[in-house]
């Protein structure tokens, strides 16, 4: 498996462990400097534990990792608000990074924030998950941990179709399946269409919809065409990355505005900077003509690549 035979030559220190160990390795925390010292905070402590548990000890995927290719990611929860009756309103903010061929540094695959997440938890209740019956008994208990299985199935979709080409399709699907199935209760948002432009529903959407396909070949391009060939070839990398662009632009001349289109971008434009920096003038203007074009949250920053 190509993905297996790469994270075992990027990574210098090789850990072995045994076959069919879980796929993601994360580090959840939970934040409450913005709820009141009324609440006994040990509630949060077993929280984190219990969900970090969660994330690394569940069976994701078919396939079997070694521990050297589990996938890096990081979950920030920052409860922000006690709505009573042990309902709490929180952001999530999302990362998640891979490893580059040849080399000891990680790329970002996601960094993303959502910030309207809502849920009940009451200490030592038990953090459970089935994708068959994703509403649970209690709508609002089982929203946390709906969510944190959707972007877990959203981290596992890219880094896989960052290896090969639609790789991540399956878990895009489960993605999507979540939000088909998700948790309905009042003060519960995010898996809606009309609730918002930008929300868990629009990027599970556009990530399975024909109509945004070549966000998969964009997604390729930008890793297996051109991070991963930089150590060997930049000038051909920069050529895999632009090809990428290309890819992008289409999609954003016919679908503006898009969910995925933030989506991707958030994270990368430090990065996508110093890949340009030292290209030739000409690749180096169309790279700044396109990334201000497509990321303009980030446009300041391309302003370097004079």
């Amino acid at each position: 498996m190509l993905k297996k035979m790469l994270f075992g030559l990027l990574l210098t220190v090789a850990l072995s462990s045994g076959a069919g160990a879980q796929e993601i390795q994360a580090r959840l925390t939970v934040i409450t400097s913005k709820i009141s010292t009324q609440i006994n905070k040990n509630v949060f402590q077993t929280l984190q534990t219990a969900l970090t548990n969660f994330l690394n000890n569940r069976k994701w995927t078919n396939d079997a990792f070694q521990q050297n290719e589990k996938i890096q990611c990081n979950f920030l929860l920052n409860v922000e608000q006690d709505m009573g009756n042990n309902v709490f309103r929180a952001k999530l903010t999302v990362q998640a990074a891979r490893p580059v061929y040849s080399s000891s540094y990680d790329s970002p695959l996601i960094n993303f924030m959502d910030d309207d997440i809502v849920f009940r938890y009451q200490e030592f209740q038990a953090i459970e998950f089935n994708e068959n019956r994703v509403q649970g008994n209690d709508p609002l208990a089982a929203n946390l941990t709906a969510v944190l299985a959707y972007y877990v199935n959203i981290i596992l979709g890219f880094d896989y179709g960052s290896f090969s080409l639609r790789g991540g399709d399956t878990y895009f699907q489960k993605a999507w399946n979540i939000v088909n199935n998700a948790p309905e209760a009042r003060d519960i948002t995010g898996w809606k269409s009309f609730e918002s432009l930008r929300n868990r529903y629009w990027l599970a959407e556009n990530l399975n919809n024909n109509r945004f396909a070549l966000i998969h070949d964009a997604l390729y391009s930008y890793y297996r065409s051109g991070m991963d060939v930089f150590y060997e070839n930049e000038e051909q990398a920069r050529s895999g990355i632009m090809n990428c662009l290309n890819s992008l632009n289409t999609l954003n001349t016919d679908n503006p505005n898009s969910m995925i289109m933030q989506f991707f971008f958030q994270g990368k434009s430090a990065e996508l900077v110093k890949v340009f920096s030292k290209a030739k003038p000409d690749v180096k203007t169309q790279a700044k003509d396109l990334l201000t074009k497509l990321d303009i949250t980030n446009t300041a920053a391309y302003k370097e690549l004079k």
